[in-house]
Parts: structure tokens; sequence; C-alpha cells
């Protein structure tokens, strides 16, 4: 699970921010114990604030560490691809990140600065006995490991200034670094509006919802499936996985009862080649019959939904993280109050996945304990402030209190500052 990420000069993001996944209102079945921590964490973070101010950066940020220890020794050879904070110094300073995560009761943090040229600082540590221990630290070419560590030696001859050490070490079998790199690039970004990704050095939209699509729950040809939870009646894993996908899929009252994944043959008017694809259909019954249709003649916000059962289903199953910039973007209220339940029970999610997302949808807010909302506020030199609901605001959140009523009263900051007189001047409605 995530503890915590923070980071420094990037996007609209100068000084530092940092988002905790670490309870503080601990009587409620939401939150999940770390004993061997001494804290306990979070399945949900909510992100909300104006229109540009940094919302989507932050979860950008962390999107961007995931993208880079998986691309950047294929990618990085002339530049690291890093956005950084365009007015003042942003330019002519590093960006630093640091992250750290529980993985199997245990503390990791990894720590990176870097600027366009080369990789400045970089370090892996864990805490097995609540004490730092090094796995590998990195000054510039300059890499050290920690004794008995020797699978990893060979990450020397690979290194570069460009190229991130945990890239290369990541290909050794090395239990500490497989187990943090296997948790971290686990993550699955999604979103309405793309976050980042790095191909050949440049960045470039990603594809939303395509990280382990929800097709291969419905396809009865995949053989590869597994359930989520024990369900002794059905021995097929395949049939319990597509349950439970179909059931997310239920749950949406759609007026869906089934999805059909066929094959269809595509043929060209221009020459006799026929080729096959797989089909999804959903499946709409009435009083009277069901009928197939395809999902591209779905509604967005069905769609949507449809998609999100493979990531979500994927995360409940690895007890992973979803970040999904814009939840709200095609989803109807009470389907992103249904997603929030769905990481919020224990019952339905026992390996402790999280959901960490921006919004407008205040409507979620009475969905959400104080310390899983964050707020973002644009400063006067155009940089990002994040800051905790629970912090912002002190005592004075109650558990209890109305969040939505309370936000939307500017009780916290983080509203929009909606001045009209520029736009009535343009009009001529005043002088």
């Amino acid at each position: 699970m995530l503890i915590r990420f923070e980071a420094r000069n990037y996007r609209s993001i100068w000084e530092p921010v940092e988002l905790s996944m670490v309870a503080i209102d601990l009587d409620r079945e939401a939150v999940r114990p770390a004993p061997r921590l001494g804290v306990s964490l979070l399945p949900l973070a909510a992100v909300y604030g104006p229109n540009a101010s940094g919302k989507s950066n932050v979860l950008a940020a962390l999107s961007w560490v995931r993208d880079a220890v998986q691309q950047s020794l294929r990618f990085w050879e002339d530049e690291i691809p890093i956005e950084q904070f365009a007015f003042g110094e942003g330019g002519a300073s590093s960006s630093e990140f640091v992250l750290e995560l529980e993985i199997k009761g245990i503390r990791f943090e990894y720590v990176l600065e870097v600027d366009r040229e080369h990789v400045i600082y970089e370090g892996l540590f864990h805490y097995p006995e609540k004490k730092r221990r090094r796995i590998f630290e990195r000054e510039e070419n300059d890499l050290k490991l920690q004794r008995g560590l020797g699978e990893l030696s060979g990450t020397r001859e690979l290194l570069t200034q460009r190229v991130l050490a945990l890239s290369i070490a990541r290909r050794f079998e090395e239990r500490l670094v497989s187990e943090f790199t296997e948790a971290l690039l686990g993550m699955q970004i999604l979103g309405h509006r793309p976050i980042n990704r790095m191909q050949q050095g440049v960045i470039v939209g990603s594809r939303p919802y395509m990280s382990r699509p929800t097709l291969r729950w419905f396809d009865d040809q995949r053989n590869d499936q597994l359930s989520l939870f024990s369900e002794e009646d059905i021995e097929d894993p395949v049939l319990r996985g597509r349950r439970q996908a179909l059931a997310l899929l239920r749950m949406a009252d759609l007026g869906i009862e089934d999805v059909v994944v066929d094959n269809q043959e595509i043929r060209y008017s221009d020459s006799s080649e026929v080729r096959t694809r797989r089909r999804v259909r959903l499946v709409h019954k009435t009083t009277d019959e069901s009928i197939p249709f395809d999902l591209g003649a779905e509604s967005e916000g069905t769609r949507t939904w449809f998609n999100l059962i493979g990531p979500v289903l994927s995360a409940l199953q690895s007890g992973s993280a979803v970040i999904f910039d814009e939840l709200d973007a095609s989803l109807h209220p009470t389907l992103s109050a249904e997603l929030l339940r769905v990481f919020h029970s224990p019952t339905t999610n026992p390996r402790g996945a999280q959901l960490i997302f921006s919004s407008h949808d205040t409507s979620l807010l009475n969905h959400l304990n104080r310390d899983e909302v964050w707020l973002t506020e644009k400063q006067d030199d155009g940089s990002t402030r994040l800051g905790a609901l629970s912090d912002f605001a002190g005592e004075r959140v109650r558990k209890s209190q109305n969040l939505e009523n309370a936000y939307l009263h500017g009780r916290f900051g983080a509203l929009p500052q909606v001045d009209q007189v520029d736009l009535l001047k343009a009009l001529g409605l005043i002088g």
C-alpha cells in the first residue's frame, strides 16, 4: 500500500507537496492497520480544488515516477523528459520525488532527484526492523549496494547518467527490488484526460482504460483468470472471475444482464480478405426479451463503468493502487459513490487496494472521511499548494460534519474565485 508521496518542481508544483495515506481517525472499518509501521493506512484519497490549481499534476507526478522506472532504460537516451515548474528558478533547478510503500508489512522508501540532463541522486531503502537499511544508493554514476546483494552488481555495467538504477536493477532477480518494483509498476493510471507517458523521450498522452482491460474478465477463451475471493461452489477460476465482473457491472443498475464476447468477421470491400476480431456486446433485458448491443453503441457513462471493471478488479485482486484523474468526468455520482464503497469495505477490498483520484463532484465528500480529502490551491506565483483537509481545518472538521456543505461555503478554501467584471466589460454591460 502507498504510505506517502512527495514531489517538488514538477509542472505546477514548485515547493514540495506531500500526499499521505496515513489514517488519522482509526475508529472505522475502512482503515487498514500496519502494525510493523505503527500506523494505519487508508484505501482512499481524493484531491479537490479549482480548475488549474494542480489537482491533475499531483497525480501526474506519481504517474511520472512509475513511468520513469518502467521506461528510462529504453527511452532516456538524449534527455530526461521532466516537466519542471515554468516560472522563477524552476527550469534551472532539479526535481525531487519521494515514494514510500508498505509491502508485506515492511516500509520501502524510494528517493529520486533529476534534471533534464542526468540523474543526480537515487536511493532505495527498506525498514525491516524499523531502522533504515540501504538496498542501493546512487550519486551521479557512483552506485553503492547493500552488502549481500551481489545479484545487483551488473547494474553498474548498464548505468548511465540518464538511466535510473532501479530500471536496471529490476531486471535482476533480487527479491527486495522485485517486490518494490512490482508494487510500483502495478499501479494503474486511468482518467478522463491523459496524465502522461514517456515514449522515445517525449511525453505523450496515455490511452485511458487500456491497462488490464475488462475484456479478459469476460472472455471465456482466456484460461488465466483468478478469483478475487474464494467461492468453493465454483471450481472454474474463469467462471469465478467472470461472475465477479458481472456482479460489478450489474451493480450500476444499467439494465444489463450479461456480456457476450465472440468473434466478428471483418470483410474489406476492396479485397477478398477477411479478418476476425473479438467483439464485446452488452445484453440488455426488457420485460419480453434480451438484446445484445455493441459496446460502441452504449452511452459514455456505461462504457466508462464497463472499462473500469477490469482495472478495479485487478487492483482488488492484487491489493494495488488505481490512480484516477477526474473520476466524475464520465460517471454518474451514484456510480462514483458505489466505487468508493467497494474500496472502503474490507469485505470487497480485503487486500488493501487503494483508489487515489481527483474530482469536482462535491457530493462524494459525503462518502469520505476528513483524512481522505486533500485540497489544492493556486498560489500567487502560479504554483500548487496541497493540503490535507484534516490539517487545513484542524479540529473544526469532525467526522460527522457535512463536508460537502462546508466545502461549498468556502470553509476550507480551495474554491474558484469567480470574478465577472472582465466578462461584463467585454459584453459591454458595464463601463
